[in-house]
């Protein structure tokens, strides 16, 4: 029993995972979600005893339609709001889902009770209802992607 406590009494952590896809111009896909104002990439929160590699594929198919090959790594953030009690430690993740060809772009099937539209813009020209620390991940991976690197970030910046 001492066991099963002391992994009770761990913190808990909230992980998510998300795809950058682009077009032929080296624009990102972004999503409008219906549930709130921001745009967002696709993905989404960890279920229990899922990777955030699994559930990165999981969230596309459910949320895009489309079956993913995830290339790699970009981006791990970790994330504390130590002034926001609402809000629990974060590990966030973004993977490098590669260039759409016009065929998978034209095969985009949103969940329409959780998504209302996608688009995709360039690094320059990230909409403004896109939330600060996406916006600092995408920029950084959208790096990465180019160094053909990966980045380690604590609160949106550089360790």
């Amino acid at each position: 029993m001492a066991e099963k406590a002391f992994y009770q009494s761990l913190p808990t952590k909230r992980m998510a995972a998300g795809c950058l896809f682009f077009n032929d111009n080296g624009e990102v896909l972004l999503v409008k979600p219906t549930y709130k104002e921001s745009w967002e990439i696709p993905g989404g929160v960890t279920e229990d005893n899922e990777s955030p590699k699994q559930c990165c594929e999981r969230e596309v198919l459910e949320e895009i339609g489309i079956v993913v090959e995830l290339k790699r790594l970009l981006v791990i953030d970790y994330n504390s709001y130590p002034q926001d009690k609402h809000k629990t430690e974060s590990l966030m993740f973004i993977f490098d889902g590669g260039t759409l060809s016009a065929q998978d772009i034209a095969a985009i099937i949103l969940k329409e009770d959780e998504l209302s539209d996608w688009l995709f813009f360039g690094q320059n020209h990230l909409p403004e209802q896109l939330g600060h620390s996406l916006r600092n991940r995408i920029l950084q991976a959208i790096k990465q992607k180019a160094a053909r690197g990966a980045i380690y970030l604590e609160n949106q910046h550089d360790v």
